[in-house]
């Protein structure tokens, strides 16, 4: 039962749920006075099929003949939000990706998008020559922030209020359809976050329609949706449609939804499962993998168990635990979400566990929080060090290297790239970005504006940031937010992105790395040297590396089994204007060592002759 309208051949056929509605019937652009009246069946939808309705027909649904709205399952809509919807006809783009398969989890390196501004005209097409850059750096995976039309051209996409409609500023549907064939032509997959907890204040009319939203449960934005009460049957087939719209409609490999934990829901047979079971079909259907990532604060391992399991069965989770440790421990940061962490035995724990929050009580919370993980595989946690969220929710949108040392950001990095994880990086991260990544919008409504940037500024009463944080409705907000891409090369810039591609190419060549399996890995935490000793090790290689966080040279013992190691990367090496190396080249057995502050040092033992190739 998809709704919207739906090209079929010369026909089109237009479906909408409206259950308490009267009357419903549609109208054209520029027909003032003529509305076609549509027929409703027993579960409230109204239908009608037409005869040479062409691609880019304009219209509207009229509702019990006194109040005009866009369709609620629009896929365009070109005037903006308020304004008409256009028919699609999706048969008309030529895919040129008939043999893509999609990316394995173990194998994926993603790389979060904001579409707006990651380029300077902020389109999709815009994304298509820097590509092969993300792929030089060993991407596999580009992650588009929402792109549902939302009010305006700027918005970080969360505003959302049409999700079957492709933001027209961004490029519209030919545009996405067109980021997509190339990502495919390139061997790089593509995942679009889409908000299914709730839709912006902003255009929203879902509500003329029908009982889409619930007064049950409230969320951060407002009522929930209404996912288990009364007619929720047709709420959830709006949405399920939606994903299936994405994947067959605009061949994208995997949907990341955004804080299900606002998705409420006590039904025997929860939405999220049936969402899940639906894509599971869908890809053995179209024998392409096809994946959901939710966005989850519970660290509940329950969600990636499988059905089977008494689970949910979603695919990889993002999972801030791992960024939390690592920022709190480099930053000092203990403000907000960051008073649980801290400590070296919390990265220890994250990159063993994934969840450092397993059942302890929650200072932040006041509470007890989560359960442990350590039964999920690790291709099952997609871990980062900057994200939309942790950047762009700081008051001056700082990322991680406008507050830590280029030696600090070099450590981090390193420990991302060991973790038996998928690894995400945020745009412009890899060579150092200055620019911040703000939060914008561009709202018509003078309240609402006066409304958003009151709630900004009471989001950070619990962090001690002190001044006004920039205008979100401000034009310069946006602007800033754009990423000097031509930087990237220049200075140190361009000596973190070799360094990053150093890295992610280690990850894809060393099999230790490659697969993100948290059985065969040895993590121990000296927290007095605040030293991280990690081995890991799959078939005939291991891979070794002792990590210091503390900001002064230290010495110390370390003990390896007795085989000889040899040192493939270390951070303070001058290559990567490091304070310049004390690590011996080789290890072996009991070894005193002297060890650089906020280094790394990694080591591969192999009897495999790629060992010359990776050395230096």
């Amino acid at each position: 039962m998809r709704p919207g309208a739906l090209k079929i051949d010369q026909r089109c056929r237009f479906r909408v749920w409206a259950p308490f509605r009267d009357h419903v019937a549609l109208k054209f652009y520029g027909d003032s006075s003529h509305a076609i009246t549509m027929e409703k069946d027993e579960r409230g939808y109204w239908s009608l099929t037409l005869d040479s309705v062409s691609p880019g027909t304009r219209y509207r649904f009229v509702l019990d003949q006194e109040t005009e709205r866009p369709d609620p399952a629009s896929n365009c809509q070109p005037d903006g939000v308020h304004g008409h919807s256009e028919v699609i006809d999706h048969n008309l783009f030529s895919w040129d990706d008939s043999g893509w398969t999609g990316i394995p989890l173990s194998d994926m390196l993603i790389y979060e998008i904001h579409v707006g501004t990651f380029t300077h005209k902020g389109t999709f097409e815009a994304i298509i020559p820097r590509l092969q850059e993300l792929k030089s750096l060993g991407v596999n995976v580009i992650q588009l922030m929402p792109v549902a039309q939302f009010p305006g051209t700027r918005n970080w996409g969360y505003d959302g209020v049409y999700p079957y409609a492709v933001q027209y500023s961004y490029g519209g549907p030919e545009g996405l359809k067109t980021l997509v064939n190339a990502c495919h032509q390139q061997d790089i997959a593509v995942s679009l976050d889409v908000v299914y907890n709730h839709l912006g204040p902003e255009g929203n009319y879902l509500r003329d329609f029908g009982p889409y939203f619930t007064d049950r449960y409230r969320t951060p934005w407002g009522p929930a949706v209404n996912f288990d009460g009364a007619y929720s049957d047709e709420v959830r087939n709006y949405f399920i449609e939606n994903a299936r719209y994405w994947f067959c409609e605009y061949h994208i490999d995997a949907l990341r939804l955004d804080a299900i934990h606002a998705i409420y829901d006590q039904s025997a047979r929860p939405f999220l499962r049936e969402l899940t079971e639906e894509t599971d079909k869908l890809s053995e259907s179209l024998g392409r993998r096809l994946y959901l990532f939710p966005e989850s604060n519970l660290n509940d391992p329950g969600i990636l168990r499988s059905r089977e399991q008494h689970g949910i069965g979603l695919h990889a989770q993002w999972s801030d635990d791992f960024h939390h440790a690592i920022h709190a421990l480099l930053t000092g940061e203990r403000d907000g979400y960051y008073a649980d962490f801290g400590t070296l035995a919390d990265v220890e724990k994250a990159m063993r566990e994934a969840f450092v929050q397993t059942g302890e009580y929650s200072r932040y919370r006041k509470r007890r929080h989560g359960c442990p993980a350590g039964d999920r595989p690790g291709e099952q946690f997609i871990v980062y060090l900057q994200n939309h969220d942790e950047v762009g929710n700081r008051m001056n949108g700082e990322r991680l290297s406008h507050l830590i040392s280029f030696e600090a950001r070099k450590l981090a990095t390193a420990v991302l790239f060991l973790a038996p994880n998928i690894p995400l990086l945020f745009m412009g991260e890899e060579y150092a970005e200055d620019s911040p990544f703000l939060y914008f919008v561009e709202h018509g409504d003078p309240a609402l504006i006066e409304a958003v940037r009151k709630g900004r500024k009471e989001e950070f009463a619990a962090f001690d940031w002190d001044g006004e944080p920039p205008d979100p409705q401000s034009p310069a907000t946006f602007s800033r937010s754009e990423l000097q891409w031509e930087s990237r090369n220049e200075g140190r810039h361009g000596i973190l992105l070799a360094y990053y591609q150093q890295l992610a190419e280690l990850r894809r060549r060393l099999i230790p790395l490659n697969r993100p399996d948290n059985n065969r890995i040895e993590i121990h935490s000296r927290e007095h040297k605040g030293v991280l000793e990690v081995r890991r090790w799959q078939e005939d290689q291991q891979v070794y590396a002792v990590c210091s966080f503390n900001e002064n040279q230290i010495s110390c013992t370390l003990t390896l089994p007795a085989v000889r190691w040899e040192k493939v990367l270390d951070s303070a090496n001058d290559k990567w204007k490091g304070p310049g190396e004390t690590l011996p080249g080789s290890l072996r057995g009991e070894t005193e060592v002297r060890i650089p502050p906020h280094s790394v040092g990694i080591y591969w033992n192999s009897t495999d002759d790629e060992a010359e190739l990776l050395i230096g």
